[in-house]
């Protein structure tokens, strides 16, 4: 919620498209529009820190970071990529039973598990793990 604090009414903002035949006009025109009109202790910044990637060393075939199984994001998501290939004419892994589409020939290669393909979760603090998807159940 934003508390308006002036009476007056806002200036209209310069529009980003210079009347003047000169570039240096247009180039101050719009650094103009791109300022904040809050006031500076309205503002808030947040500090990013950076982190190295650092791998988690396998266990054997244990997943030590995330649930044992694909979320719908990387299911979709590997789901899409393998059907955008299966379109452009890659050759299937399996064969396909009543798969009539790319996209439903995608879903049963990554229900059977016959992609060889991993999966990279990532933590917060830099920390990775990568899954192949035949430990995911």
């Amino acid at each position: 919620m934003v508390i308006k604090r002036f009476t007056k009414k806002p200036a209209a903002r310069k529009s980003a498209v210079s009347k003047t035949k000169g570039k240096k006009g247009a180039e101050e025109e719009v650094e103009e529009t791109k300022k904040s009109n809050r006031p500076a202790d309205e503002v808030v910044t947040y500090s990013e820190q950076e982190y190295e990637l650092k791998e988690v060393p396998a266990q054997g075939n244990k997943i030590l970071i995330g649930l044992p199984w694909l979320t719908r994001f990387e299911r979709a998501r590997i789901t899409g990529a393998r059907a955008l290939q299966l379109s452009l004419g890659a050759p299937p892994l399996i064969k396909p039973d009543g798969a009539n589409t790319s996209i439903a020939l995608a879903m049963l290669e990554v229900e059977k598990k016959a992609l060889p393909i991993s999966i990279r979760r990532i933590l917060p603090n830099g920390m990775y793990q990568d899954i192949p998807i035949d430990w995911m159940k």
